[in-house]
């Protein structure tokens, strides 16, 4: 592993099973040699270009997924972006890791997969991708992962997951989520087969998106514990192939799969967030009693990692003690571009050891897996992304019609966060023009819920928000 990339990792299964089928989609399937080859006629159109990193802003499919394999080899690093995201936020993404060439659907319009070889430049310690994630500064910051890292996960990935030639991973995760890495990585580097829905099947409800697994006889599962619960609602549509179910990017609960613990399938509660690649622990749960608020804990170290709850002074706490969840080992990336305030949560010790502080707060139960309790600080998920209520907050107070505007998060009846905006309103107002303003800034799932309207924002003696005197906007929780 020690000379490993994704892409070397990956040209391996090309070598060991060409005609085996990488990537199945409603009316093609791609093979790994032709997946190869799409991935050499891509690099051939920017192959005397030198780049650091490069953008891919494309529709999800097999040229997509090509194209990062094409960035990797070429010994740069991909950025990526969904098309829907507002066109600022994908400029300021772009201009902060100084991309200067960005793949698009254009970009690999009349692409003929090319027999013609050309040197793979990566490194295990270069860098892989860069994902960006919401930020106390106002603007999202971008994650640095390396090749080794990635490459680490995907072998701890099968070492647990058993995960192989025959097995068929639904890819439904955004590409700007590190759930997409597991989906994509883990899969393709351990000779599995990614099945990728169109954005019509992907959008069209549970009931079409499971005919699809159906159709293309989807093994694995892994998502979000929102998709997880609405098929939990429907355990008619899962498909009979399905044996394996992943949960992440937030805390799954006991009513989350009540309906799924019976029809032999592995159920797994993962953690670790997008500075300590994709993971860092899994718990299986179909199997075992949750907890007595209804959750599970999200398990031990991966391999090639290591987990510690250390106190504010970063010593180790004992089983039972609640402290910050802190993450060692391969998984650990190289920090922020830009070095932003948050670089100071990954720590070096005395001795080179290197370790992430997440900012989450857990214990050690007698047994060695880890509880997961809360954030130490504001950050909270919505719909499996993290989300900064104070980056929220800076856009909301840059719009013309607000006079101030402050934003925090609630949790539902279902223990899910959703944000309110309160703002003090200045002469001339538009509530649908203000949400069009913050579209336009913002991930459309990082936009308040609701808006409250007040003449002034309540202080405190010293001058602070009082969260007492501000209307709480309850909202019932609930899944279709």
């Amino acid at each position: 592993m020690a000379n490993e990339t994704i892409y070397s990792s990956f040209k391996n299964w090309v070598e060991k099973q060409p005609e085996a089928t990488a990537i199945s989609q409603d009316g093609t399937t791609v093979s790994f040699r032709q997946l190869d080859r799409y991935a050499n006629a891509i690099l051939a159109k920017f192959i005397n270009e030198r780049h650091a990193f490069v953008g891919i802003v494309m529709q999800h499919g097999f040229m997509q997924i090509a194209a990062m394999l094409a960035v990797l080899k070429s010994g740069a690093a991909y950025v990526p972006a969904e098309p829907t995201l507002p066109s600022d936020r994908i400029r300021y993404m772009m201009e902060n890791a100084g991309v200067k060439l960005v793949i698009d659907d254009n970009f690999c319009q009349n692409i003929i997969p090319t027999t013609k070889e050309f040197e793979d430049k990566s490194t295990p310690n270069s860098v892989a991708y860069v994902l960006y994630t919401s930020g106390t500064s106002g603007r999202p910051k971008g994650v640095v992962i390396e090749n080794h890292s990635v490459v680490n996960y995907a072998k701890a990935f099968e070492k647990e997951m058993k995960i192989g030639y025959g097995d068929v991973m639904l890819q439904y995760s955004i590409c700007s989520f590190d759930i997409f890495v597991e989906e994509v990585f883990a899969t393709l580097l351990n000779g599995g087969t990614l099945a990728i829905p169109t954005k019509e099947i992907h959008e069209g409800g549970i009931e079409v998106l499971m005919d699809f697994c159906t159709r293309h006889k989807v093994s694995i599962l892994d998502g979000f514990p929102y998709l997880i619960a609405d098929i939990n609602h429907r355990p008619e549509l899962l498909p009979k192939s399905v044996n394996l179910i992943i949960s992440g990017g937030d805390v799954v609960r006991e009513n989350y799969i009540s309906n799924l613990c019976d029809k032999g399938i592995r159920i797994y509660n993962t953690y670790g967030p997008s500075e300590t690649t994709v993971c860092s622990n899994y718990y299986r749960i179909d199997n075992i009693t949750a907890l007595e608020d209804g959750t599970y804990p999200v398990g031990k170290a991966v391999d090639g990692a290591e987990v510690r709850i250390l106190n504010e002074k970063m010593e180790e706490l004992p089983k039972g003690q609640i402290g910050e969840i802190c993450i060692f080992g391969e998984g650990v990336g190289r920090g922020y571009l830009g070095n932003p305030p948050e670089q100071a949560n990954f720590i070096t010790m005395a001795d080179g050891t290197r370790f992430y502080r997440s900012g989450d707060m857990g214990y050690c139960l007698s047994d060695g897996n880890i509880v997961f309790l809360n954030r130490r600080d504001d950050q909270v998920m919505i719909l499996g992304r993290r989300v900064e209520p104070e980056e929220v907050e800076n856009v909301l107070n840059e719009y013309p019609g607000i006079e101030r505007g402050i934003v925090r998060a609630f949790k539902d009846e279902s223990g899910l966060y959703y944000l309110v905006a309160y703002i003090v309103i200045k002469d001339r107002f538009s509530l649908a023009g203000l949400k069009k303003w913050m579209m336009s800034k913002l991930s459309d799932f990082m936009v308040p819920e609701y808006f409250v309207a007040l003449p002034t924002i309540p202080l405190t003696e010293r001058g602070k928000v009082d969260m007492t005197r501000l209307p709480v906007i309850l909202k019932e929780g609930f899944y279709k």
